[in-house]
C-alpha cells in the first residue's frame, strides 16, 4: 500500500478496471452493460490519431510513421551517424536539430561547438532544420513551429510532449528516430488509453507544476499509466490557458506514460493562429461514447501548491504539509536517500531548518517545463517590489525561447525580475540535467524544471558531493524568493499574477534558423570534429552466451542518470568509447573496469582458439567457469559461445530517453540486462536496438550475485523461435544452478535486431539482401 500525501489524495482519484465516458462524463456503473466496449475504444482521441498514422492494417499491432522528428545536440550526432552507417540519403520527414543542451561550449575544448557544426552541415546535406544554440529549448521550438492538432511527433528526448496542442508526441531513444529516417516504422502493440478527467478551476497561487506533481505523486508509484496514453478532457480543460496545459502536459513523462493528448478548443485555435499556423488547428475531443482502460479524476480546485521532495518527482507533498511538520518529512527523505546512497555519503537536510522553518539555497525556473511566458510573468509579478536578499539564496531564470524572452523584455517582466535580484540567463536546458546552476555541496535547490533524481544536478557521490533538488511551480519559487529562501507557497503571498497578452515574433527564428527541409544537397560534406567517432563493430548473437555479472543494483528504481550520468558527460555523447568510460560511474565505479575485462575475453575469442587458450590459462575464474560449462554442454565451444557482460537491476530505465544508457553497455561488451521489470518502454527499446537482451526474472528469485558467470545455452534459437522463456545456469564453482529467464514480448524485427547484434547491423544486412 502506498503512503500518499493527503493533499495528493484529496485532488486526484483513480477508477480502475475500465470506465465508459458518455457525453464527456463518466457513465454510471449501471449503464455500462448496454455499451459496446470494443466500439467505444474507437471513441478516444488517441485511437483516431494512432489509426491515421498506422501502416500495419491492424490496430492491435501498430506500425507508425510520424509527421516530423526532433533532436537536440547530445542526441542528434549519434542518430545521424547511425543512420549514415545504415545508408541514409536524405531526411524523409522534417527533422529539427536544436542545440539546447551543449549550448555553453564550456567543457571539453572545441567538441560541443564541433557537434553544432556537424548538425548544420547535416541539415544542409540531408535537408533538415537547424536551430542554433541559445534560440530555443527543443520542446518550445516544437510547440511554436511544429505541433498541430492530430499530428504525431517523435523526439529523442523523454519530455517530447505536445499533447496540449493536440499532437501525440513520443520521446524515444535515438535508434527509433533512425528507423524513421530510414523510412521504417515505430512498432508497438496498441497501448492502453487512460482518461484524465479534469473538473474545477485552479485556486490562488496554483500553477501547472502543482497539478502535474499531484498527478505524478498519485500515478507513478503504482504504474497506473505506465506505457499508456494519457487523454485529457472534461470541463476543467476550458478553465486552463494553453500555457498552463502545456506546463502540465510536459510533466506527464514523469508518470512513465508513453504519450499524451488533450481535447482542443478555441484557446488552442487562438494560440496556433498567434504563431502563424491557423491551418494546424482542428477540434479534438472524445466521441460521445468512449472507453478508457482506467479513469483518473482531477479536481483542479482542490490542488494546492505542491513540492516534490528529493529524489524523485513522485515524492510529492503540499507545501503546507512540509511547513506544518518539516522535521518528519525531512527524516523520511533522508531515510529514502539511504536506500540509494547507502552509508557511504553523509546526507542530511535538517540543517536547512531555522526556527522550525525550512530554508532553501537556490531557486531556478527553466526550460521546457518552467521557462514559458506565463510562468515567468507570474514570477515577475510576485517578486515586484521584493528582493531575494544578499545571503546564501540565489535565483536564476531561463526563458524557453528567444521569442518568449523578447516578450518578457517588452512587457517589463525582465526588469521586475532583475530588480528583485534574479539573474536572467539564456534559452538552455542545463539546469534540468546538471549543466547549469549546479547547486553547492549539501545545498537544497527548488526548481520549476522536470526532474530531481539523485546523481543528476551535480551530485558525485564517489567524490563526496551531494546536492538536493525539489520541484515546485514558478509561482511558489517566486514566493519563496520574496521571503529570501524560506519555503513559501504562492497561496500565502499578497501579490497575484496578472494576465498578459503574448505576441509571437516569428522573424526571430527566420533570421537565425537554417531550414533546408525538402532541399537536401547530396554533394555537401558532413563536418566531423575530432571527437565525433563512428560506432565500433558489434558482433552478431552467438548460439550460446557466457555472461559475467559486472554490476548488481537493488535500488527500487534505477534511472538512466545512474546508468550514464548527465551533466559534463554530455560533451562525449558523440564519442561512443569516450562516453563509455563514464558508464555507471556515479553508481558503481568498478563497472567499467569489470566490463572491459570481460570484453577482452570476447576479443580473444574472436582472435581464435590460441588467443582464448592464453586467456583461460591466465584467468582462473574464467577457466573454472568454462570447465563447468563443458562438463554439462560438451557441444559448446568458442566458435558458438560468445562472452559478454550483464548487469542486474530491479527496475532500470526511469527517466531520460537517452540511448547512451544502453549503448555504453554494448560498446563495453554488454549483451544483456536482467531485471524484475523495465521502468519505461523507451529504455527497453534502447537495449533491443543496441542488440542487448532485455531479460526478466521474477522478483525475489536471484540465483546469482555480482561477478558470477552465467551460461545461457541456445539463446539464438530461443530468440529466433519466439520462445517466451529459456533455461539459464549460474556457475557456482563446478556446479551449474538452473534458473529461468523470460524475454518478454518482442516483434519480429526486434528479434532480428538482437540476432544481428544491433540496429546498424540489421540495416546493413537488409541493404545487402
Amino acid at each position: 500500500m502506498f503512503n500518499y500525501s493527503p493533499a495528493v489524495k484529496d485532488c486526484v482519484s483513480v477508477r480502475n478496471a475500465g470506465t465508459f465516458v458518455v457525453g464527456q462524463k463518466p457513465a454510471p456503473r449501471g449503464e455500462e452493460e448496454r455499451l459496446d466496449r470494443d466500439e467505444a475504444r474507437k471513441g478516444t482521441m488517441a485511437y483516431r490519431i494512432l489509426k491515421s498514422h498506422n501502416t500495419s492494417g491492424s490496430m492491435e499491432h501498430l506500425k507508425l510513421r510520424f509527421d516530423c522528428l526532433t533532436s537536440h545536440d547530445i542526441t542528434f550526432v549519434g542518430i545521424i551517424q547511425t543512420a549514415r552507417a545504415s545508408g541514409l540519403e536524405k531526411f524523409p520527414v522534417p527533422y529539427v536539430l536544436t542545440n539546447c543542451h551543449n549550448s555553453l561550449c564550456a567543457v571539453g575544448g572545441t567538441i560541443n561547438e564541433d557537434d553544432h557544426v556537424f548538425g548544420l552541415s547535416s541539415a544542409r546535406k540531408y535537408g533538415g532544420i537547424y536551430v542554433p544554440p541559445h534560440q530555443a529549448v527543443i520542446h518550445q521550438y516544437a510547440r511554436e513551429m511544429l505541433a498541430g492538432s492530430g499530428k504525431m511527433i517523435l523526439g529523442s528526448d523523454s519530455h517530447t510532449r505536445y499533447g496540449a496542442l493536440g499532437t501525440m508526441a513520443v520521446g524515444e531513444g535515438g535508434p527509433e528516430l533512425v528507423k524513421q529516417l530510414l523510412s521504417q516504422t515505430y512498432d508497438i502493440d496498441r497501448p492502453k488509453v487512460v482518461g484524465i478527467f479534469l473538473t474545477g478551476k485552479p485556486g490562488k497561487g496554483v500553477g501547472p507544476q502543482d497539478v502535474a506533481l499531484a498527478l505524478i505523486g498519485r500515478l507513478f508509484p503504482e504504474g497506473i499509466v505506465k506505457n499508456s496514453i494519457m487523454e485529457f478532457f472534461g470541463p476543467g480543460v476550458g478553465n486552463l490557458s494553453v500555457d498552463f496545459r502545456i506546463g502540465i502536459d510536459v510533466m506527464t513523462t514523469e508518470t512513465t506514460c508513453l504519450s499524451s493528448i488533450w481535447q482542443t478548443d478555441g484557446a488552442v485555435e487562438e494560440w496556433l493562429a498567434l504563431h502563424g499556423r491557423s491551418s494546424d488547428y482542428k477540434e479534438l475531443k472524445p466521441e460521445d461514447t468512449a472507453y478508457y482502460d482506467d479513469l483518473v479524476e482531477v479536481d483542479l480546485g482542490r490542488v494546492k501548491p505542491m513540492i516534490a521532495m528529493p529524489f524523485h518527482p513522485s515524492n510529492v507533498y503540499a507545501i503546507d504539509e512540509v511547513n506544518a511538520s518539516p522535521g518528519d518529512i525531512l527524516s523520511e527523505v533522508e531515510k529514502r536517500a539511504e536506500v540509494s546512497f547507502g552509508k557511504e555519503v553523509s546526507f542530511e537536510l535538517h540543517s536547512k531548518l531555522k526556527d522550525g522553518r525550512l530554508f532553501v539555497d537556490q531557486g531556478i525556473i527553466a526550460g521546457c517545463a518552467g521557462g514559458g511566458f506565463e510562468n515567468l510573468c507570474a514570477a515577475a509579478d510576485i517578486l515586484e517590489d521584493a528582493d531575494i536578499g544578499n545571503h546564501e539564496f540565489t535565483m536564476s531564470v531561463y526563458p524557453a525561447s528567444m521569442p518568449v524572452y523578447a516578450e518578457l523584455v517588452k512587457n517589463g517582466a525582465v526588469s521586475r525580475l532583475i530588480d528583485a535580484g534574479v539573474v536572467i540567463k539564456t534559452c538552455f536546458c542545463g539546469p534540468c540535467f546538471g549543466a547549469g546552476d549546479t547547486p553547492a555541496n549539501h545545498a537544497l535547490s527548488i526548481r520549476h524544471s522536470t526532474r530531481n533524481f539523485p546523481n543528476r544536478e551535480g551530485s558525485k557521490l564517489q567524490q563526496g558531493q551531494i546536492a538536493s533538488v525539489a520541484l515546485m511551480d514558478a509561482r511558489s519559487i517566486a514566493a519563496t524568493a520574496a521571503n529570501k529562501g524560506r519555503l513559501t507557497g504562492a497561496d500565502h503571498v499578497d501579490r497575484e499574477a496578472k494576465k498578459y497578452k503574448y505576441f509571437f515574433d516569428r522573424t526571430i527564428y527566420a533570421k537565425r534558423v537554417f531550414d533546408a527541409w525538402g532541399a537536401a544537397r547530396p554533394d555537401e560534406e558532413v563536418v566531423l570534429g575530432p571527437n565525433i567517432k563512428d560506432w565500433p563493430a558489434m558482433p552478431a548473437l552467438t548460439e550460446n552466451l557466457l555472461l559475467r555479472v559486472v554490476s548488481e543494483i537493488h535500488d527500487p528504481v534505477t534511472t538512466t542518470d545512474e546508468l550514464i550520468p548527465s551533466g559534463e558527460t554530455s560533451s562525449y555523447r558523440s564519442n561512443p568509447l569516450g562516453l563509455a568510460e563514464y558508464a555507471l560511474s556515479r553508481k558503481d565505479p568498478a563497472y567499467v573496469g569489470r566490463a572491459k575485462e570481460v570484453r577482452s575475453f570476447e576479443e580473444a575469442r574472436e582472435q581464435g582458439e590460441a588467443a582464448m587458450g592464453e586467456r583461460l590459462a591466465s584467468d582462473p575464474a574464467l577457466s573454472q567457469a568454462w570447465e563447468a560449462v563443458r562438463s554439462s554442454f560438451n557441444e559448446a565451444d568458442w566458435s558458438n559461445t560468445g562472452v559478454g557482460s550483464v548487469i542486474f537491476a530491479v527496475k532500470p530505465g526511469d527517466g531520460s530517453a537517452r540511448e547512451q544508457a544502453a549503448s555504453v553497455q554494448k560498446v563495453l561488451g554488454g549483451w544483456a540486462n536482467i531485471a524484475n521489470e523495465y521502468a519505461t518502454k523507451r529504455y527497453r527499446s534502447n537495449l533491443i536496438n543496441w542488440g542487448m537482451l532485455p531479460f526478466l526474472i521474477k522478483p525475489g528469485e536471484l540465483p546469482f550475485q555480482n561477478l558470477d558467470y552465467l551460461f545461457i545455452p541456445g539463446i539464438a534459437e530461443a530468440v529466433s523461435e519466439k520462445k517466451p522463456s529459456l533455461k539459464a545456469y549460474s556457475i557456482k564453482g563446478k556446479e551449474l544452478v538452473e534458473f529461468e529467464l523470460a524475454l518478454g514480448e518482442l516483434t519480429d524485427d526486434e528479434r532480428q535486431i538482437i540476432l544481428d547484434g544491433c540496429l546498424i547491423n540489421y540495416n546493413k544486412k537488409k541493404a545487402w539482401t
